[in-house]
């Protein structure tokens, strides 16, 4: 009999891979223009609204790093059930590296300065999953996912694909 309990993890490279993929045609069709921009905000509303906000960090030939993070919208006067200060409750900040050669995005590092490894043994210090790095992409791909099919540019005046 195996025992899974002591199977070291390997990483599912073809899946990875194709998350990658879906991340990055997400991502060009909710900021097109990054090459030339240095931010985009998308508001998403259900109970409240929030703004995603993407922002290029890093610009180059082949690469563009971007942090990704979401806010709750305290402009739009709505009662707030959550308080983003509270140390429980913090929305996510993703860092992305985007290959455009490759046309492959994936998720660096989170929470600012945090490096995601593709791999850890288990239990460990930080009581990380085995396959962290891929869930945090598949949790990119999801919300991602969430804002093309529920967001709506900032700029504009109504809620666009939410209000409809």
């Amino acid at each position: 009999m195996i025992n899974r309990a002591k199977m070291r993890y390997k990483v599912d490279l073809s899946r990875y891979m194709a998350d990658c993929d879906a991340n990055y045609v997400r991502l060009m069709k909710l900021f097109p223009e990054m090459v030339q921009g240095d931010e985009r905000k998308i508001g998403i509303h259900h109970v409240e609204d929030s703004v995603l906000t993407l922002s290029v960090l890093e610009q180059t030939p082949y690469t563009t790093l971007v942090k990704l993070g979401q806010k709750i919208d305290h402009e739009t006067g709505q009662k707030k059930n959550s308080d983003e200060s509270s140390p429980w409750f913090r929305l996510p900040v993703l860092t992305l590296r985007l290959y455009h050669d490759a046309k492959m995005a994936e998720v660096v590092w989170y929470e600012g300065d945090k490096r995601v490894f593709p791999r850890y043994e288990y239990p460990n210090k930080r009581m990380y999953q085995r396959d962290e790095k891929a869930q945090w992409n598949q949790f990119l791909a999801e919300w991602l996912a969430h804002c093309l099919e529920h967001g709506y540019d900032v700029a504009e005046p109504s809620y666009g694909a939410a209000s409809q």
